[in-house]
């Protein structure tokens, strides 16, 4: 892990839209398109509004989900819905979102639909943006899971042990094939874990299978605030 600290949200939402929009001009230096990823929850609130100032070929770029909770699209629940109020509403029309949802009554029956989605995107994943739990959990990939039966497809689907809506998550392994990984870790807890990890790795979070895996650096954010 390649860690930096920042004073507040603001300077930290300030770096990593610049780290996002070099590593993502980068890519596309290379190669015609790039896949941007993103989670829910709510800090992206702060950062995906400065990514968006970024001045970027867009029309080059599809933005898609870390993972999404199985609510309807319009729910102040989904993550979709966070994602195109603070970010895509920001972006010209023609920048292309690809969500996770389906319109299966639970995430269980849509693994192979959405599995199909994600496998036309360009891949591996250019840059795959995680929040990290306190419990160390990743995505929607949480500890208890076998991440071993998360390989078959690009997603899975969750029933979490403790939360109010089934979910579907990328896949541990097209998670760690990404290019770039970029972790935003705030508040002195989730600091505090990462701390741990690195001095005593624990094969039961999620997090850790993440580093004994991904492919590349993971590029960290980090803020007490």
């Amino acid at each position: 892990m390649q860690r930096h600290v920042f004073p507040n949200i603001e300077q930290l939402s300030q770096a990593f839209a610049d780290f996002a929009a070099t590593t993502l001009q980068n890519t596309l230096a290379h190669k015609p398109q790039a896949t941007l990823v993103v989670p829910g929850g709510n800090t992206p609130r702060h950062y995906l509004p400065a990514l968006a100032k970024c001045k970027l070929p867009w029309d080059r770029i599809t933005v898609t989900l870390s993972d999404e909770r199985w609510v309807d699209v319009t729910d102040k629940q989904s993550n979709e819905h966070l994602v195109k109020q603070h970010l895509m509403s920001h972006l010209p029309e023609n920048t292309r979102f690809v969500g996770l949802k389906t319109r299966h009554g639970n995430p269980f029956d849509a693994v192979d639909e959405i599995h199909q989605r994600l496998d036309k995107l360009p891949l591996p994943l250019s840059l795959t943006v995680l929040g990290l739990g306190e419990d160390g959990h990743i995505a929607s990939l949480f500890p208890g899971m076998n991440p071993d039966l998360t390989d078959t497809h690009h997603c899975i689907a969750v029933a979490p042990p403790i939360a109010p809506s089934l979910r579907v998550s990328l896949s541990l392994k097209l998670l760690a094939e990404s290019e770039h990984i970029a972790l935003v870790v705030t508040g002195e807890n989730k600091r505090r874990l990462l701390d741990r990890l690195s001095e005593n790795p624990d094969s039961k979070l999620p997090i850790a299978w993440l580093l004994q895996r991904n492919q590349s650096p993971i590029t960290v954010f980090e803020t007490d605030a």
